[in-house]
């Protein structure tokens, strides 16, 4: 049985590397290990070991306590869910999301901010 930190962690790692557009297989390589088990670790099917997690943050440029950042509001979320412009429980999870953000950025500053607008003008509206 998976535990629920196990789960988080392993979100955040698979979170962490689309947005910087980095596959499992070049991950597993920078790290020394197989790409199956950097599929173990985000599905939380297996845990992560201290030095190895700190292998991870490195190879993805973030501290290792990213990994954890969120993890007690996972636990409270799942009581607003469906509700009318919260956030869905799993976003982390949800590659089309994680896509659009990665995408986002990839606008000329000038042309995201109006874009930016324009999305809160319309979710005013909805």
């Amino acid at each position: 049985m998976t535990h629920p930190v196990d789960v988080h962690v392993g979100k955040r790692i698979r979170h962490r590397r689309w947005l910087i557009g980095m596959t499992q297989q070049q991950l597993a390589e920078q790290v020394g290990i197989k790409f199956q088990q950097i599929q173990k670790y985000e599905t939380g099917a297996n845990r992560v070991s201290a030095s190895r997690l700190w292998d991870i943050a490195d190879t993805l440029d973030v501290p290792v306590s990213f990994f954890f950042d969120g993890l007690k509001e996972d636990e409270e979320r799942p009581a607003s869910a469906g509700k009318k412009g919260t956030i869905p429980a799993d976003l982390l999870g949800d590659k089309e999301a994680l896509d659009l953000v990665r995408s986002y950025y990839a606008i000329p500053e000038n042309q995201r901010r109006r874009l930016f607008d324009l999305a809160r003008v319309l979710s005013d509206v909805a």
